[in-house]
């Protein structure tokens, strides 16, 4: 009970309903501010971050190839040109429309990229450019750099192909019932699998946040589980830290999701 100065007595139960909760003080400004800019920040960065990869691998192509071609051209068609009476043939790359020539370079590029890797996917093609490296290995600078560049190229480009084709599993590198998700990528070692009577298999298991990195175990066929879940829902997991759990395996029993492979 509450007495006005007038002396009206008001019950105060009467004017806050039972049950209700009282009003939510109003957020302040810099409390909305920040909330709604991580939240504008959550749905641009997946974006801006696409488009910046983007325009970095449209410059790398056109520095490191793009703009050779369009000399190239440019050149050839100054030949032409004055073979022809046409002087001004190389002014279109330049003057008129130079974001076109940046366009046209850099679909060159990768026509250049494709065609190339087409003639080395051949037998012919691949034993001209192993020629052409043994050639190129003979100059002392060129021996110096090449081989480590071509080890970590070849490592980045064939580890992706192997992840992409490999099975997803669970294994127990450290501790027993501590578990680690991994990536069949191969058959172990022979010697390994004659000395432990059994045979074995290679597991790439990713770190976290970086997926792309990690360490390779040769392991019992028998002592892991295959998950079945793909190799694209692991890496999503794997890269958000766990928060990212793939929704064919939640909630389901620990019998049905850990399979023993055979």
């Amino acid at each position: 009970m509450s007495q006005l100065p007038s002396g009206v007595l008001v019950n105060l139960s009467d004017e806050i309903p039972s049950g209700s909760k009282p009003p939510r003080a109003r957020a302040s400004f810099s409390e909305d501010f920040r909330r709604f800019f991580r939240s504008g920040l959550a749905a641009l960065l997946p974006t801006l971050i696409t488009l910046w990869l983007l325009l970095k691998i449209w410059d790398f192509l056109w520095d490191s190839l793009g703009r050779h071609i369009i000399w190239l051209i440019k050149e050839w068609g100054f030949e032409v040109g004055a073979f022809l009476q046409w002087g001004q043939a190389d002014r279109f790359w330049d003057l008129n429309h130079p974001y076109l020539a940046q366009a046209v370079g850099v679909g060159l590029a990768i026509l250049l990229v494709y065609v190339v890797g087409l003639l080395v996917g051949n037998l012919i093609g691949r034993t001209f450019w192993k020629v052409g490296e043994r050639l190129a290995m003979r100059i002392p600078i060129i021996r110096a750099i090449y081989p480590a560049v071509k080890q970590v190229t070849d490592f980045v480009l064939q580890e992706q192909r192997a992840i992409e084709s490999s099975r997803v599993v669970a294994c127990q590198p450290h501790e027993k019932g501590i578990w680690s998700i991994g990536l069949v990528t191969g058959d172990g070692l022979r010697q390994l699998s004659e000395n432990a009577g059994q045979e074995t298999i290679t597991v790439f298991v990713p770190s976290s946040p970086t997926a792309f990195s990690g360490y390779v175990l040769i392991v019992p066929r028998d002592s892991v589980v295959e998950l079945p879940i793909t190799v694209e829902q692991a890496m999503r997991m794997l890269v958000s830290g766990g928060v990212i759990t793939p929704t064919s395996v939640q909630g389901l029993p620990e019998e049905t999701v850990l399979q023993k492979t055979h």
